[in-house]
């Protein structure tokens, strides 16, 4: 089979692009702007690469085209609409889908899918699990929507009767308006959280709230759904309806964890299964290895056995991921672009740093903290007011605003001189490295490129005396 993929850079495209390759297909694509390092993934598998959604691309005269959610409808009152391959496509009534449906018909089909859902640390907790069944022999199919270190790709076919996929609740494409992971059908299933998100397409919490719900009804009675139990939303959602047997983890759950951030033992209704030791930091980690293992035990995994996979987890791409160490100052790469998120992730830096400086008897490092409000939630001003909240463990946070509809100097002013808000990357870095002293941690935050803010840093840095 031919398929042709409309916005194959993404991640979740690329990495199904990259599925499709290893199962034998013929694949091809297009996006706008095609663009590193999806492209160079994609380009070293033999995908041929199109710039541009330009109707020339029907002369590929492709098997099915299957469609990313970045393509929108075009107007016909356009002189050059944005998509015009996918009008040409339907004028002429040829074969389109979308990318869940794809991979639910073409990949998914007769394994046990372990789908990992929630509004926060899905990618983290997805590569978490992968590794655990890893380990333990099963040889797992997977599809993350990042790049796991202890594999180096974001997708795999694997071997195995199992297979792991983050499990996102955006929107699967313009003529499909239902959550992606409504396609997956897993026989287990990890909520880990929800807050309100995907502000341009959910009206409210209730909204996505009723998405969950949806996945849930397609989780089969003999199938496992592990939830996280401080969460009120996932409540909500369950009491909606659950068919499945059901296990919480955190506190109040059944899955809960005993110890500090990097050494703690995992316990089942009160009694030690298990025990994870490793290098990652916050609660948040924590919370994820308690909801891989509990989902691993669901297909025969020791929690035993998970917890000492988990001491040799090398984390994400991107999860506080060290870029480099210059004139002594240490700087991050992390995905946070969700207010809860970027408070999550700046206090688990801050739980590390302090227990470091506790055993050496200083004082503990210096976070600076460098976001942008890139994710459409966050452009559109829906969580401004919960920025100053969300910085709260940093010592000093800096702001790129370039391109934004609302006014971040308004909205950080309550920080008062502990924030600074630039317009460019240029400024911004200029900003940054005036302030760092050596021994600081500056945290870089954004879900895209960040214009090689973490490069510019160095350089600057470097370059300083």
């Amino acid at each position: 089979m031919h398929i042709h993929i409309m916005g194959i850079c993404g991640s979740f495209m690329g990495g199904l692009a990259a599925l499709a390759r290893a199962a034998g297909h013929r694949v091809t694509g297009c996006d706008a702007g095609v663009y590193p390092p999806m492209s160079e993934q994609l380009r070293a598998l033999g995908i041929e690469l199109i710039e541009g959604y330009g109707v020339e691309q029907m002369a590929l005269k492709p098997d099915v085209y299957v469609v990313g959610n970045v393509v929108s409808r075009g107007q016909r009152a356009h002189a050059s609409p944005r998509f015009p391959l996918m009008e040409a496509i339907m004028d002429q009534g040829l074969p389109y889908t979308s990318g869940p449906q794809w991979l639910a018909e073409n990949v998914l089909q007769g394994r046990h899918v372990l789908a990992v859902a929630g509004t926060h640390g899905k990618t983290t907790t997805t590569s978490m699990l992968t590794w655990i069944l890893e380990h333990a022999g099963l040889k797992p199919g997977f599809l993350v929507g990042g790049v796991p270190m202890n594999f180096g790709i974001s997708a795999s076919l694997g071997v195995g009767n199992h297979f792991v996929i983050e499990a996102d609740e955006y929107d699967t494409a313009f003529f499909d308006k239902r959550s992606k992971f409504v396609h997956y059908r897993p026989r287990t299933a990890i909520l880990n959280n929800l807050e309100f998100d995907h502000a341009d397409i959910f009206d409210d919490l209730a909204a996505i709230e009723r998405q969950f719900h949806h996945l849930l009804r397609t989780v089969p009675a003999s199938g496992r759904v592990v939830y996280n139990a401080t969460e009120s939303s996932l409540k909500r959602v369950l009491a909606q309806g659950c068919w499945s047997d059901s296990v919480g983890f955190g506190p109040g759950g059944d899955w809960q964890a005993v110890g500090s951030d990097d050494d703690f033992e995992v316990s089942l209704r009160g009694v030690g299964v298990g025990r994870v030791r490793w290098d990652l930091s916050g609660t948040h980690n924590q919370m994820n290895a308690l909801a891989a293992i509990a989902a691993a035990q669901h297909v025969g995994v020791l929690p035993e056995l998970a917890g000492h996979a988990l001491g040799l987890f090398q984390n994400v791409k991107r999860r506080m991921e060290v870029r480099g160490v210059a004139r002594g100052v240490t700087v991050y790469d992390d995905f946070a672009h969700h207010p809860t998120a970027i408070r999550t992730t700046l206090d688990g830096l801050r739980r590390k740093l302090n227990a470091q400086a506790s055993l050496a008897g200083q004082p503990g490092g210096r976070i600076l903290a460098v976001f942008e409000p890139r994710s459409n939630t966050m452009k559109l001003g829906t969580m401004k007011a919960q920025l100053p909240w969300s910085l709260e463990a940093a010592d000093l946070a800096f702001c790129h605003a370039g391109g934004l509809g609302w006014n971040a100097h308004e909205a950080l002013a309550v920080m008062g001189n502990k924030a600074q808000v630039a317009d460019d990357i240029e400024q911004l870095v200029q900003q940054v490295v005036a302030a760092a002293k050596p021994g600081d941690h500056i945290v870089c935050m954004s879900n895209g490129g960040f214009g090689g803010v973490h490069a510019k840093l160095l350089e600057r840095l470097r370059a300083s005396p």
